[in-house]
C-alpha cells in the first residue's frame, strides 16, 4: 500500500491531498497561499492533510508539486538579473518576439558566429569578446546564450557554455536545450525567460523540500510539467521554464482521474480567473505554438489554455449604459466583503451602516482598502508617497484615503502592483446571501448588495432595492461570463469555416445568444456544447449546474471538484521528449542534425534509423533519471517531401521519440 501526497499552489489556496495506491483520494486540505514565501502555505498545506488522514509522513511515497510561481513572475515581471549572448543575430532581431521588452536593460551582448540551416558555420565564433563582457557582468543570477541555427548545430551554444561556467560558474540556459524548432529569436526569447526562473524556482525547491524533510516526508519530490507530465526536482531546477502553466495543466490530469471522460471541455474557477482547457482522447490538449504567458508566446510545450478575468472574488462593476443598466464581473480580483468583514467585523459594518444612511450614493461605497504586509519598497514620487501614507495594513474604507480623482489613479497604479488591496463586492457575497455559501459574514454581504443596489440606472430608478435579487443579478452575470468563456472555448476548436469571426465575436453573436435560447420563429435554432463539461474548483458546483442548463450540455461536478489541482499533481505520468531534424543539403545526402555535430548519410533510412536509435535512447534515459519506471516508447515521425516536375524530393523530416512511465514509488 502505497500513500501519495499531492500539492497545489494556487492564487488563494494552496491544496493537498493523499490518495491511497492512485485509487481514492484519504484526505485533503487547504491552506492560504503565502504568496511572499509559497513554501510556507506548502508546508501549511502538508502538515493539514497529514493530520486529517492519520498518516505518518515516513509512509509518503511519493510527493509532487504544480505550482504558479513561474507563471506568476513571468506575468508580473519578475525574476534574477540576466545576461544575454547572442551569436550571429541581426540587430533587428531584439525588437521579434519582444526580446527587448524581455531583457528590460540587461545586458546584451551580440558577437560573430552562428551557422546556416544546413548547419554549416557561416562564421567565426568570436570567444575573445565574451570573457571581458562576462567579467563586467558578474552580478547576473543566470546568463542566456542563442546561437543562429543552433538546433541544425549547437557547437557554439556548447563552447559558450564551457566559457562561461569556467569564468562566472552561473548558470546557463542554452536556447538548443529548450527546443528543437527553428525560429532564432523566440528561442532566444524562451533561454531568457528559463535563465530568469532558474533561481527562483531553485529556491521554491529548496525550501518546499526542506519544509516537507521537516514534517517527515522523505519522499522524492516531482513537479508538474506545463502539458501535465512529472518531472523530477532537479530537471525543474534546470529547465524552471517547463513549469509555466504547471497549476492549469495538473487540473485537466485531474480532472481526467476524477470523471475518466476521454472527451470534454475542462472549466476550473478560482478565486482570479476561470481556466478552459480541452480533454482530447483522455489527453490534454497541448498549444502547438508554443505556451503563451502574459506578452510572451514562449517555445515551451504547454496545455492548450484559455484564461478569463473572471472567478467568485472578482469585482462587480456597474453598468451605466443603457436604460436597464447592469453588472459585470472583473478582472480584477478583490477581497471580498464578507470576508473583509470577517477580518474586521467593526470597521467594515460601521463604514457600511454609515453609508447606507446616507441618502445620497457615493463613488466609493462598499469598498475598503489595506497595504499588503509584503509589498517591496520601490521609488515613489511625492504624490505617491502622501497617498501611501494614508493607507495601513488595516482595511479602512476607501472613501477616507481617496481625497480627489489624482489619489484614485495613483491608488490604481498601487492596485497594479500589489502594493494595495481592495475589497468591494463579488459573486462570493452574492453567494453567502443566497445561501449556497456560508462560510463568512452574509450579513455585511446583504448590505454591500443593498449599498450597490443604490445607483441609477438610464431609467432613472435604483438598480435594486432587494439584496437577494442583486444577488442573482450577480450570480447570473457570472453564468453568462462564463458560458462566453466555454463558447470561446470550444468555437476555437472547431475546424471549419468558423474563423472568419474571431471566437469572442461568435460566442457573442446573436445567433449564437439566440441559439442557447432555442429560439423557435421562421428559424429554429439551437446551439449547445456537443461534450460534457467538467467544473473545477471550489465553488464548481454553486455556480455550474446553471451554466451547463445554458449551454444544453452535460455538466459533470466530481467529487474533489475543489483539489482537482492536486491530483493533478500527483497522478501524472513522468514524460521524456527527445526532436531532431534531418535535412537534404545536397541531394541524396541526408544530414541528421543530433548531437554536439551534424552526422551526414547517403541513405534516407539508414538517416531515419540512426536519428530515431539516438532520440530513443536519450529519451529513455532522461525518463530513468527522472525515476520512471514500466516505460512506454512511441515514435513520432513527420517526413516532408515536395514533388518536383514529377520527382519526389525529400524536404525534411522531424522525429519526435517519447518515453513515459509512472514515477518508481519509494
Amino acid at each position: 500500500m502505497a500513500y501519495l501526497l499531492g500539492i497545489d499552489t494556487g492564487g488563494t489556496y494552496t491544496d493537498a491531498v493523499i490518495l491511497q495506491d492512485e485509487e481514492r483520494v484519504i484526505a485533503a486540505a487547504k491552506s492560504l497561499t503565502t504568496r511572499h514565501d509559497l513554501a510556507e502555505g506548502i508546508s501549511h498545506a502538508a502538515t493539514a492533510v497529514l493530520q486529517e488522514s492519520s498518516i505518518k509522513p515516513d509512509d509518503i511515497a511519493l510527493a509532487s508539486l504544480s505550482t504558479t510561481l513561474a507563471t506568476n513572475a513571468l506575468v508580473e515581471g519578475q525574476g534574477g538579473k540576466v545576461g544575454l549572448v547572442l551569436v550571429g543575430f541581426q540587430d533587428g532581431d531584439l525588437q521579434k518576439h519582444g526580446l527587448a521588452e524581455a531583457m528590460a536593460g540587461d545586458p546584451i551582448l551580440n558577437i560573430a558566429g552562428g551557422h546556416n540551416h544546413a548547419g554549416d558555420e557561416v562564421a567565426f565564433l568570436d570567444l575573445d569578446a565574451v570573457s571581458s563582457w562576462a567579467l563586467q557582468h558578474s552580478d547576473v543570477s543566470a546568463f542566456a546564450v542563442a546561437a543562429h541555427f543552433a538546433t541544425r548545430n549547437p557547437a557554439h551554444e556548447l563552447k559558450l557554455i564551457e566559457l562561461l561556467r569556467q569564468i562566472t560558474g552561473k548558470p546557463i540556459s542554452a536556447s538548443h536545450q529548450l527546443s528543437a524548432k527553428l525560429n532564432g529569436p523566440k528561442r532566444a526569447l524562451t533561454a531568457i525567460l528559463n535563465a530568469r526562473l532558474v533561481g527562483l524556482i531553485d529556491r521554491l525547491i529548496d525550501r518546499a523540500h526542506q519544509g516537507l524533510l521537516e514534517l517527515g516526508v522523505k519522499a522524492p519530490l516531482m513537479v508538474v510539467r506545463g502539458d501535465g507530465a512529472l518531472i523530477s526536482a532537479e530537471q525543474a531546477r534546470e529547465k524552471p521554464i517547463e513549469t509555466i502553466l504547471s497549476g492549469p495543466a495538473a487540473s485537466i490530469v485531474g480532472a481526467r482521474w476524477l470523471t475518466n471522460a476521454d472527451n470534454a471541455l475542462v472549466s476550473d474557477i478560482g478565486g482570479t480567473t476561470t481556466d478552459v482547457a480541452v480533454l482530447s482522447n483522455g489527453k490534454p490538449a497541448i498549444d502547438l505554438n508554443g505556451a503563451q504567458v502574459g506578452k510572451y508566446r514562449t517555445m515551451v510545450e504547454a496545455v492548450a489554455m484559455r484564461t478569463t478575468g473572471l472567478g467568485g472574488d472578482s469585482e462587480v462593476h456597474f453598468i451605466t449604459e443603457g436604460l436597464s443598466g447592469g453588472v459585470f464581473l472583473g478582472p480584477r480580483r478583490v477581497l471580498p466583503i464578507s470576508l473583509a468583514a470577517h477580518i474586521a467585523p467593526d470597521v467594515v459594518h460601521n463604514a457600511l451602516d454609515q453609508q447606507l444612511r446616507s441618502t445620497i450614493p457615493a463613488d466609493f461605497d462598499g469598498r475598503f482598502i489595506r497595504r499588503t504586509a509584503f509589498f517591496d519598497e520601490v521609488e515613489f514620487v511625492a504624490r505617491d508617497k502622501e497617498v501611501l501614507s494614508r493607507i495601513t495594513t488595516d482595511l479602512q474604507p476607501l472613501a477616507k484615503v481617496i481625497k480627489n480623482r489624482l489619489d484614485y489613479q495613483v491608488i490604481s497604479r498601487f492596485i497594479a502592483r500589489g502594493i494595495v488591496q481592495i475589497a468591494a463586492l463579488t459573486p462570493t457575497d452574492a453567494s453567502h446571501v443566497l445561501g449556497s455559501t456560508n462560510v463568512w459574514d452574509r450579513a455585511a454581504a446583504e448590505k454591500a448588495l443593498l449599498l450597490f443596489g443604490r445607483r441609477r440606472i438610464g431609467a432613472g430608478t435604483r438598480l435594486s432595492t432587494d439584496p437577494v435579487h442583486m444577488a442573482n443579478l450577480v450570480i447570473k452575470q457570472l453564468t453568462h461570463q462564463t458560458s462566453l468563456a466555454l463558447l470561446e472555448a470550444a468555437f476555437a476548436e472547431e475546424d471549419d469555416d468558423f474563423d472568419r469571426l474571431s471566437n469572442e465575436v461568435l460566442a457573442r453573436h446573436v445567433i449564437t445568444q439566440r441559439g442557447l435560447s432555442q429560439h423557435r420563429g421562421l428559424l429554429k435554432i439551437n446551439v449547445g456544447i456537443n461534450v460534457p463539461v467538467i467544473g473545477l474548483g471550489a465553488s464548481a458546483a454553486t455556480y455550474y449546474p446553471a451554466v451547463g442548463e445554458v449551454l444544453q450540455c452535460e455538466m459533470i461536478l466530481p467529487e474533489h471538484a475543489g483539489v482537482a489541482n492536486a491530483i493533478g499533481a500527483v497522478v501524472g505520468k513522468i514524460t521524456t521528449r527527445a526532436s531532431a531534424s534531418i535535412t537534404s543539403p545536397v541531394e541524396g545526402y541526408y544530414r541528421v542534425h543530433y548531437g554536439q555535430i551534424p552526422h551526414d548519410f547517403s541513405d534516407q533510412q539508414i538517416a531515419i534509423d540512426y536519428l530515431v536509435d539516438q532520440l530513443s535512447q536519450s529519451a529513455l534515459a532522461e525518463a530513468k533519471q527522472a525515476g520512471a519506471e514500466d516505460i512506454h516508447l512511441d515514435i513520432k515521425k513527420d517526413i516532408r517531401k515536395s514533388t518536383i516536375e514529377g520527382r519526389e524530393f525529400f524536404v525534411e523530416g522531424i522525429i519526435t521519440a517519447e518515453a513515459s512511465g509512472r514515477p518508481r514509488i519509494a
